[in-house]
């Protein structure tokens, strides 16, 4: 056995202490997703140079995902969005995630998907330093989720793919439906909602929600 085999048993004992601790409480940690691309190698180097290699701002939650010190704009057909952060990794596809709200300033109308499914999503042109990309498909609205290890998704009785609903308590509170549990090793318990869903409840970074299974 590797020290990583020896590191991941490691943390899936902590997550069931963890979680036998927690007892029956039911509560998710909410992360808030401001508007942000994910950039394919090849369409980096378009944006910022041939070799250009992203640099960390600051890890996430989830793990081996961090935000970039770089950001690009997105151009629509009734304007454009300055200041867009980019998200590392690069990834196969590049994909714009953005709210309903941006999509309908920009002018586009991008559909509202899970993370990846790109085919036939909102066309969208995307401005860096060095060059721009027409992007003929890759702006999409993303699906509100709940990431999960396999160990949290048996604490909390549902698997990946499940969908869901939370309860939140806030004056503005309520119930949001159509929630897609994202279950496996490379996950970490948090909620992601956009900046719409947001404010329409009165949710703030880190507020926690209950799950209704």
């Amino acid at each position: 056995m590797d020290n990583r085999e020896m590191r991941q048993i490691a943390e899936l004992i902590a997550e069931q202490i963890l979680l036998q601790l927690k007892g029956n409480n039911k509560e998710i940690h909410v992360g808030i997703s401001n508007r942000h691309i994910h950039l394919s190698e090849s369409d980096k180097y378009t944006l910022f140079g041939v070799g250009f290699k992203l640099t960390k701002m600051k890890d996430l939650t989830q793990p081996g995902q961090f935000a970039c010190n770089e950001t690009v704009t997105i151009r629509g057909p009734k304007c454009e969005i300055a200041n867009v952060r980019v998200l590392g990794p690069e990834r196969e596809q590049t994909q714009v995630e953005l709210s309903q709200s941006d999509s309908i300033k920009l002018g586009i109308d991008a559909p509202l998907r899970e993370s990846g499914d790109l085919k036939g999503s909102s066309p969208v042109t995307v401005i860096g330093p060095k060059g721009e990309l027409a992007l003929s498909e890759g702006a999409i609205t993303a699906l509100r989720h709940i990431h999960m290890s396999a160990s949290e998704a048996g604490y909390f009785g549902v698997s990946n793919g499940q969908i869901v609903s939370v309860r939140v308590n806030t004056p503005k509170g309520g119930t949001l439906d159509n929630v897609l549990v994202r279950s496996g090793d490379t996950h970490r318990l948090e909620m992601h909602i956009d900046t719409d869903e947001a404010n329409a409840m009165g949710i703030r970074n880190n507020h926690k929600v209950e799950l209704i299974v």
